[in-house]
């Protein structure tokens, strides 16, 4: 059977949608649309470049320097330009202030040297990233990996060779229908990434967007060369994870409203399945987390900011503002979602033991057999006449969310 498929976020924890798909593929169905947010954007991205569950899960086992390859996704920033530094927010801050008794001349050399400080030296200058840049750290490494996953292996007996192309050269490469949410801070609203709203937007840089933690990673400015979104110039638009305004918008698959088809294409399909990160679930037989050992604290290189307690303010008051509007949905569309176990799992847990990854792959593919056993036997979800039911109310949903 062929599903539409929706991927929430959830950091670290989306490595379970290898093993969830695992099961989905030994069943032999296969994929129509994808979408997907944060960590199930990237799921959603190597599916439209044809992944296989095997190349999915070397991915995961990938490492450098004797740690996982997703650790290096926390980078430290920088290096920043002179220009940079000297047209900071920071520079402009201190240059407000008027120390008294110094003479103006020193006070510069004073101003200039804690700028300095904070943009060049270890400690400092994730503290300079956060303020000028929306975030704590660099997510190159993430580029540059995402990059190179699009462009090893093969498809239709070719190298891939999509880590360059935009999401409408990949769509028509590839015809899978890929949508990836992200969310425009400038602009206030989301963005639905795909080959109709954004054609010219690279696919490397629609997954950084929607993998963006705020705060986490740097910000992302959309370049005037990714053309236009859904008709309008939001160049210099600062963008950042989908997961704000929507993680989990299975409604957009379900709905057959003009304004929506308008940015997803015809509803054709009634059979759609949601993954959704589970923290409430624990993981059968899951060994604890480790203790950070030194190397890895040393490999991070810098303070820790998520023990600081107005910032986990923030972080709590953003996971309340999304989880909001996606628990109606889930809860509208609970025959469609499987819920996948996370509980004790970090979202930034990159780094996580073998023994921990092998526990959550595997429980996604427990839980996906337990819901495929469930659903084959009801042979569709809507299959006793709720689908019109179900329409009306995605059709509700999905148009508030586009509004």
């Amino acid at each position: 059977m062929k599903y539409d498929l929706v991927f929430e976020g959830g950091g670290a924890k989306g490595m379970i949608f290898v093993g969830a798909m695992k099961e989905f593929e030994a069943r032999g169905h296969t994929h129509g649309r994808v979408m997907g947010t944060s960590a199930g954007a990237i799921t959603a991205a190597l599916l439209a470049a044809g992944y296989s569950n095997e190349e999915m899960m070397a991915a995961l086992e990938e490492q450098e320097e004797g740690h996982s390859i997703f650790s290096s996704f926390m980078g430290q920033p920088g290096p920043f330009s002179e220009d940079t530094i000297q047209d900071s927010a920071m520079r402009k801050f201190l240059e407000q202030l008027d120390l008294p008794l110094i003479p103006g001349g020193l006070e510069k050399k004073i101003d200039d040297s804690i700028v300095k400080l904070f943009a060049t030296q270890s400690g400092f200058i994730n503290i300079f990233s956060l303020i000028e840049d929306g975030g704590w750290f660099s997510a190159d490494s993430f580029v540059d990996w995402i990059t190179r996953k699009l462009n090893e292996g093969t498809f239709g007996g070719k190298q891939r060779d999509f880590g360059a192309k935009t999401l409408a050269q990949l769509y028509e490469i590839t015809a899978v229908d890929l949508t990836l949410i992200a969310s425009d801070i400038t602009g206030e609203k989301i963005l639905i990434l795909n080959h109709r709203t954004a054609p010219h937007c690279p696919v490397v840089w629609a997954v950084r967007m929607s993998m963006n933690i705020p705060l986490l990673w740097q910000e992302v400015i959309w370049q005037q060369e990714w053309g236009l979104y859904r008709g309008k110039d939001i160049a210099g638009h600062a963008v950042v994870d989908g997961g704000m305004l929507s993680n989990f918008p299975i409604e957009l698959f379900l709905s057959d409203e003009p304004m929506v088809t308008a940015v997803m294409g015809e509803c054709t399909r009634d059979h759609v399945m949601g993954f959704l990160i589970d923290e409430s679930v624990p993981v059968p037989n899951a060994p604890p987390p480790p203790e950070m050992t030194a190397q890895v604290a040393d490999k991070k290189k810098g303070i820790d900011f998520t023990g600081l307690k107005t910032l986990q303010r923030i972080m709590h008051l953003l996971n309340t503002m999304m989880q909001a509007h996606d628990k109606m949905v889930i809860e509208t569309f609970a025959d469609l979602v499987v819920r996948l176990p996370a509980k004790d799992y970090g979202t930034v847990e990159f780094d996580m033991t073998d023994e921990r990854r092998s526990a959550l792959v595997k429980a996604g593919i427990d839980q996906m057999r337990a819901y495929l056993d469930t659903a084959e036997l009801e042979v569709t979800s809507y299959s006793l006449g709720g689908l019109d039911e179900a329409r009306r109310i995605a059709n509700k949903i999905a148009t508030r969310l586009l509004q």
